[in-house]
C-alpha cells in the first residue's frame, strides 16, 4: 500500500497509526490490549466503509490521480503476456507517451495501446507527464490499422490529462491527428475497446477512445475538461475544483447513466493503488470478456452499432 496519503484519507492514517502504536506497546510492555484494538479496528474497518463507499466526485478524481496508481504499462506487466512494443509512427518520431504494441491477454492475441505517466521527474519528462503529441495518435493510428490487417482487437488503456497544448504540437497539427483518429476508429473493421484507467482528459482521451466498448475503473475520471480548468472559467479560482467536479459529472456512475461509457470496473477499496494485481485481474476479466463478446458480432454489425452508440450521444431532447 502507498504511503501517500490524499487528505480525505488522513482520518484512517491517523487511526491506523495509533492501531500500531498500541500493538507495539502490547509487544513491548507484556500486557494484553487485544480488545482495545480489537475495537479500534472494528471502528477503523466502519470508517473505511463510510469512506470510500461514499466518495465524492472531487475524491475520485484524487484518487485517479494518485502516484501510487498503476499506469499502463504496470497494467501490460500484471494483466498482458508477450507484449512486444512497437516505436514510430513512420512520419516523424516516436511518442514515449504513447507506448503500445502487440500482446497477449487471457490466450487473445491483440493490439495494446495507452498513454503512459511517470513516477518521478526523469520519468514524467521521459513521458511528456502522460500528454501525446501528434506523433503519439499517429503511432496510435498506425497500430490498430496493423490490427485491423491481422484481424486482432484494439485494447487501448486511456489515461491522460490531455494531449500536449504546446507550440510543437501545434505545428504538427495535433488537432488533425486526433481528428483522423476519432474519424478512422468509426471505421476500423476490427473489435475495439477503449477503457479508461485513470484520467481520461478532452480529445486526449478521445483520440483512442472512439471504440465499440468503452470501459471505466471505478475512480477514473472522463471530462472534457479538468476541474481545476472548469473552476478556472466558471468561478475564476481552481479552489472550486471540487464544485466542477460534481457538476461535470466525470465519474463512472453519472456517465453510465449519461450512456457515455459501457461498464465500470471495480477497484480494490480505496483505489488501484492499494492492490494492483486485483486491480489488473479485474481489467483482465471485464476486457476478456468484452472482447469475446465482440469477436461473436459479425463485423458490418459491429460498424452499425460502433456508429449509432456514438450519433446518439448528445441528442437533445426538448
Amino acid at each position: 500500500m502507498s504511503k501517500h496519503i490524499l487528505d480525505f484519507e488522513k482520518p484512517l492514517a491517523e487511526l491506523e497509526a495509533r492501531i500500531s502504536d498500541l500493538k507495539k506497546q502490547a509487544d513491548e510492555r507484556q500486557v494484553d490490549l487485544s480488545g482495545e484494538i480489537a475495537s479500534m479496528q472494528q471502528k477503523l474497518e466502519s470508517m473505511r466503509q463510510g469512506t470510500y463507499g461514499n466518495l465524492t466526485p472531487w475524491q475520485r478524481v484524487q484518487i485517479s490521480r494518485h502516484i501510487a496508481r498503476p499506469f499502463f504499462l504496470d497494467y501490460v506487466r500484471l494483466a498482458f503476456t508477450d507484449f512486444v512494443e512497437l516505436k514510430g509512427d513512420r512520419l516523424f518520431a516516436d511518442d514515449a507517451s504513447m507506448p503500445g504494441g502487440l500482446a497477449t491477454l487471457d490466450g487473445i492475441r491483440c493490439v495494446v495501446i495507452g498513454q503512459q505517466k511517470g513516477r518521478d521527474m526523469k520519468e514524467n519528462l521521459l513521458r511528456n507527464f502522460g500528454s501525446p503529441h501528434p506523433e503519439g495518435y499517429r503511432k496510435a493510428l498506425r497500430l490498430m490499422r496493423l490490427a485491423e490487417k491481422f484481424h486482432f482487437p484494439v485494447v487501448a488503456l486511456i489515461d491522460t490529462p490531455g494531449a500536449y497544448p504546446g507550440i510543437g504540437a501545434e505545428e504538427r497539427h495535433i488537432a488533425e491527428a486526433i481528428a483522423v483518429n476519432i474519424r478512422d476508429m468509426m471505421t476500423l473493421r476490427t473489435p475495439t475497446i477503449s477503457i479508461v484507467i485513470g484520467e481520461g482528459g478532452s480529445g486526449g482521451a478521445l483520440g483512442i477512445g472512439t471504440a465499440d466498448r468503452v470501459l471505466m475503473l471505478e475512480n477514473a475520471y472522463y471530462s472534457v475538461i479538468s476541474p481545476e480548468g472548469c473552476a478556472a472559467i466558471l468561478w475564476k479560482h481552481r479552489k472550486h475544483a471540487p464544485e466542477a467536479a460534481q457538476a461535470l459529472k466525470l465519474c463512472a456512475p453519472d456517465l453510465m447513466e449519461l450512456g457515455l461509457v459501457d461498464g465500470v470496473v471495480p477497484e480494490p477499496p480505496g483505489g488501484a493503488h492499494n492492490d494492483p494485481g486485483l486491480a489488473a485481474a479485474n481489467l483482465k476479466s471485464a476486457v476478456s470478456s468484452e472482447i469475446r463478446r465482440l469477436a461473436a458480432t459479425p463485423i458490418d454489425t459491429l460498424l452499425r452499432e460502433r456508429y449509432a452508440k456514438f450519433r446518439k450521444m448528445g441528442v437533445f431532447q426538448g
